[in-house]
C-alpha cells in the first residue's frame, strides 16, 4: 500500500511512513511497566529507542523520553501535574519548560475509555484519533477520525517459522502510509503506562 493522502507529520517528517511499515518493537527492561523499548524496520535496523522511564524513585518520573537511532530526542512524553485524571502531554525534542504540546492525553473517568486529543498547531486545528483494543494483549488500532482512516496498528508478533505469536514483549506496529512513525511510538509509549490492563476507546 502506497501514500496516496496528505500525510501526517506530528514529530518529525523522516518518520512519515511512504508505504505501510511493519516496525518490530521490544520491551528492553521487565522491572518496570513500560521501562523502555527499542524499535526496528523491516530490515532489521534501529530506528527507535527509549533507554528508560526513570525508576520509581527519581526525578523524571512520569517522563518519556524518544529518541532516534543515534540518541538525539525526538519527543518528550510527560504525565501533567496536577491533574484530576491521567493525563499525558507530548512535546517536540528534549523537555516541555516552556513549549506547547502538540499533543495530549486523558483518560476518560469512564471505565475501559480514555481520551486522546491531538493539537499539532494551535486551538484552531485540533485532531482527533481514536484507539480501539487492548495494549495489554498488543492488539490495537489507531484511527483518524477527520480522515476517516485506520493510521497505525499494533499487534502481536509471530514467528515466520512456527506461525506461533511470541510474548507480549515482542509485538508489530503496523505504520499505515502517510502517518509519522514517530507519533505512533509516542502514543503507544503513553498507552503502554496508563492503559496496559484495559480495554479502551481514545478520542
Amino acid at each position: 500500500m502506497e501514500l496516496t493522502s496528505a500525510p501526517i507529520v506530528m514529530v518529525d517528517d523522516r518518520f512519515v511512513c511512504k508505504q505501510e511499515t511493519h516496525f518490530t518493537v521490544l520491551k528492553t527492561s521487565l522491572f518496570f511497566a513500560g521501562d523502555g523499548f527499542t524499535a526496528y524496520n523491516p530490515q532489521g535496523k534501529l530506528v527507535f529507542r527509549v533507554d528508560s522511564y526513570g525508576g520509581p524513585d527519581t526525578a523524571d518520573k512520569g517522563q518519556v523520553v524518544l529518541m532516534d537511532a543515534s540518541g538525539s530526542c525526538l519527543l518528550t512524553v510527560r504525565k501533567k501535574r496536577g491533574s484530576l485524571h491521567h493525563r499525558w502531554e507530548g512535546y517536540r525534542g528534549e523537555g516541555s519548560e516552556g513549549k506547547n504540546a502538540i499533543f495530549s492525553v486523558r483518560k476518560s473517568s469512564m471505565i475501559g475509555r480514555c481520551d486522546v486529543e491531538v493539537d499539532a498547531y494551535g486551538p484552531a486545528l485540533h485532531r482527533p484519533f481514536l484507539i480501539a483494543g487492548c495494549f495489554a494483549n498488543r492488539h490495537s488500532t489507531i484511527v483518524d477520525v477527520g480522515g476517516g482512516r485506520t493510521v497505525a496498528e499494533i499487534r502481536r508478533k509471530v514467528d515466520s517459522s512456527t506461525k506461533m505469536e511470541l510474548g507480549k514483549d515482542v509485538f508489530s506496529m503496523c505504520v499505515k502510509p502517510g502517518f509519522d512513525g514517530a507519533f505512533a511510538m509516542g502514543l503507544m509509549l503513553v498507552l503502554d503506562q496508563i492503559n496496559a490492563n484495559n480495554h479502551f476507546i481514545v478520542k
